[in-house]
């Protein structure tokens, strides 16, 4: 099991939560996440970090697997322009490569904002720490363990 995976298990288990980590061939866009798992593309919890060009610091938005970040309305919620963060600022602050960066079990605090498209289901999957990795959690669980803020600041793809 990968350092990154172990951490994502450690971080479900430390909120209490039973770490129903399942492997997939390949789970590297929502659709293929979704097929692979079998549920809705919006079942799946994408992890989408820009950089803050105020701050300098990695920011997550945690959205839909069928929606997109709307750049400005992101800019708008976590109050500073938002730019593209590079694999060396998403390792550095979350201890994930691009492609596997899981919502828990982040190196560094991260400032989070949650799709309230997510919010929908009983139940949405998201990265376990690799491309090949994923894990069921309830929103609401979500939403405790990455301290994230509600808001709209996706689009429909």
């Amino acid at each position: 099991m990968s350092k990154s995976m172990k951490r994502v298990r450690a971080a479900l288990e430390a909120a209490g939560l039973d770490p129903q980590i399942r492997e997939t061939d390949l789970a590297r866009t929502a659709g293929d996440a979704a097929t692979a798992i079998g549920c809705t593309v919006d079942q799946i919890a994408k992890s989408i970090i820009f950089r803050g060009e105020t701050s300098g610091a990695a920011i997550l938005f945690l959205t839909a697997g069928g929606n997109r970040v709307d750049a400005a309305r992101a800019a708008e919620v976590a109050g500073e322009p938002l730019g593209k963060a590079d694999a060396a600022l998403v390792r550095a602050q979350t201890g994930f490569a691009i492609g596997g960066v899981a919502p828990v079990g982040h190196l560094n605090p991260i400032r989070a904002f949650l799709d309230p498209r997510l919010q929908a289901f009983d139940v949405v999957w998201a990265a376990a720490g690799t491309p090949h990795h994923v894990f069921p959690i309830a929103p609401a669980d979500l939403l405790r363990l990455t301290d994230a803020q509600v808001h709209d600041f996706a689009t429909h793809s």
